[in-house]
């Protein structure tokens, strides 16, 4: 029998690859997963993002908002990062297809996995909503779960 294939932020399993160049390893996911087949994925290192690079929020809106061209992703360092980030959430959304993912376990407060709850503009204090990715993916039917 083949196993679920399930989504989940690559930084949750390991791989150092936020925005600082560290890693948000959970054991928890690997017991929840352990009988999954995980698809690790980074929507921010598909959108040809480095690591590390500037920590990016979202500004007037949620995810939901960026992705109908109503907010944006701006960077600390003030650069707008729409353009990038939405180009990496859809790369990802093509991954979760092609795999007919059914679930994703994403990072909580990201402004591209973030679900439920995201990072202001400051960065400092949290808002209700999702990241581009997690919008993305509820918008296709694909049930997100954050850990948080």
């Amino acid at each position: 029998m083949d196993k679920e294939k399930v989504l989940c932020s690559a930084c949750l399993v390991g791989s150092k690859c936020r925005y600082n160049g560290t890693d948000a390893f959970s054991k928890k996911i690997l017991e929840i997963l352990s009988k999954s087949e995980i698809i690790s994925i980074c929507p921010e290192l598909l959108a040809g993002e480095p690591i590390p690079r500037p920590a990016c929020n979202i500004h007037n809106g949620t995810g939901e908002d960026v992705i109908k061209g109503k907010a944006k992703i701006i960077g600390l360092d003030g650069k707008d990062y729409t353009k990038k980030y939405l180009r990496g959430a859809h790369k990802a959304l093509q991954i979760a297809l092609e795999h007919n993912a059914k679930k994703a376990y994403l990072k909580s407060k990201s402004p591209t996995c973030g679900c439920g709850k995201i990072f202001d503009e400051t960065g400092k204090n949290l808002k209700i909503g999702n990241g581009i990715f997690a919008a993305l993916l509820l918008k296709h039917k694909i049930e997100v779960i954050s850990l948080d």
